[in-house]
């Protein structure tokens, strides 16, 4: 397990404060658009038998109150205090933040996953620990769906991942579960003063180390060769409306397409993506020679839910389109591997100043829906690779969803589990109604791979 950098117990004559860290500043301020920047995922829990709603939500919100974190909430240290800390909420009332939602007919798959944008979209009120879930009944076959939400700040893929392992059945090994322990109280003024000069002389001391970590930040980032994407009608100012497809596919078919040209999951996904994107492209006659796609790095290959947070790089990865499958796949696997750095995640250290510098002046949006940096992005995490279970009911399926911003009209999230990738697009409807035909798009690149 990777240790989080951040809180650091300054010393015991002071009220340890538990910071955000840089990576989460950058979180934060990115929350500026017309959908809050949360991120989410829904669980369909299925039986043979039927699920027992109550006992699955029982289980699932006795399970949730002994993650600390999320009884806390996020405070704003006063100016010049330092960046803001989580306290833990005298008022916190699990039942507040779980819902059972009705499912409309016909209660199948695509029904569900509106629901749960919904969930995801709407924002969560800064007064209490950032999160919500609901329990979407009345599906198909007498299955159900689980849906958590969180801000962005509050934790990355990996630290989503983390929570998911302290929900389910047969708690994460590494951290053995801890009931839940009476509120502490918040620091003093005098507490985030000690905490802010102290922070600041270990951020001076470790500065020669950050600076030559920015050479690897640079790769990162692609040296900043041919810094602008192609423009094309996907990169329009979008709205306040979001809607997702999913479809999944065999996990091993898509790692043997990338181990027989030495290329990753990642990049048979990128291939896929930008091949579907193409396709939507050509129906409305344009034709760009290549498309960037922004795939996040992390720094960390695990945390645990105690330690959770935003440690994470980007990585903009320009994706041919002329050409078969496989020449295309050669061309991104080499480029990746270029692009990729011993220390992975090092280029928020170039990026995180700019962007909160934009944030400062008021700019950060006006950027967002502007930018011609990148024309998509790509999450794509490694899930559990056995099936789980809550409240000994099994999960059939787990589906990302992400939140867009700017002018990204369509985004993709993937997530392994067990066997299964599963691949969810996510859009802004009145930027790319053509959902499904995208989506149709991308599962043809997938067989086109495959054959």
């Amino acid at each position: 397990m990777v240790p989080d950098p951040s809180p650091v117990h300054r010393s015991s004559r002071h009220h340890s404060v538990d910071r955000i860290g840089p990576g989460d500043v950058i979180e934060l301020v990115s929350d500026v658009g017309p959908v809050p920047l949360n991120v989410g995922a829904i669980l369909f829990v299925a039986a043979e038998n039927g699920v027992d709603i109550s006992a699955v939500e029982a289980t699932f919100t006795q399970r949730i109150e002994e993650i600390r974190r999320l009884r806390q909430r996020l405070v704003r240290a006063p100016w010049g205090l330092g960046r803001p800390y989580w306290v833990d909420d005298d008022r916190f009332e699990v039942g507040v933040h779980v819902s059972r939602v009705h499912c409309p007919s016909p209660g199948d798959r695509d029904t569900a996953l509106a629901c749960a944008v919904d969930a995801v979209t709407r924002p969560l009120p800064w007064t209490r620990p950032l999160w919500r879930s609901a329990i979407i009944t009345d599906l198909v076959g007498g299955q159900i769906g689980l849906v958590m939400v969180m801000h962005h700040v509050l934790a990355d893929g990996i630290g989503g991942l983390a929570v998911l392992a302290r929900l389910v059945d047969g708690t994460d090994a590494t951290e053995p579960p801890h009931g839940v322990a009476a509120p502490s109280s918040a620091p003093r003024p005098s507490d985030l003063l000690y905490d802010c000069v102290a922070e600041r002389l270990d951020t001076l001391r470790r500065l020669p180390g950050a600076v030559a970590r920015m050479r690897g930040g640079w790769s990162e980032l692609g040296r900043g060769r041919g810094r602008r994407a192609p423009r094309c009608s996907l990169n329009v100012a979008t709205g306040f409306r979001r809607k997702v497809v999913s479809l999944d596919v065999h996990l091993d078919e898509v790692r043997a397409v990338g181990h027989r040209l030495g290329a990753t999951v990642n990049d048979v996904l990128l291939v896929a993506a930008t091949g579907a994107l193409a396709a939507l492209l050509r129906e409305r006659n344009e034709f760009p020679l290549e498309l960037v796609v922004s795939v996040p790095v992390s720094a960390r290959r695990s945390t645990t839910s105690g330690h959770l947070g935003n440690r994470v790089g980007v990585m903009p990865v320009r994706v041919p389109l002329a050409g078969t499958f496989d020449e295309r796949l050669t061309i991104v696997a080499g480029r990746t591997r270029a692009q990729k750095t011993r220390t992975r995640g090092t280029s928020s250290a170039l990026i995180g100043p700019i962007l909160r510098l934009l944030a400062a002046v008021r700019l950060f949006r006006w950027f967002l829906d502007r930018q011609q940096l990148v024309n998509s992005f790509l999450t794509d995490l490694a899930g559990p690779p056995r099936q789980l279970a809550i409240a000994e009911t099994p999960i059939t399926s787990i589906v990302p969803i992400t939140a867009t911003a700017g002018n990204i009209g369509a985004a993709f999230a993937a997530l392994s589990y067990a066997d299964t990738l599963t691949v969810t697009i996510i859009v802004d409807p009145d930027v790319v109604p053509e959902i499904h035909t995208l989506a149709e798009a991308l599962q043809q690149q997938f067989r086109t791979a495959t054959e």
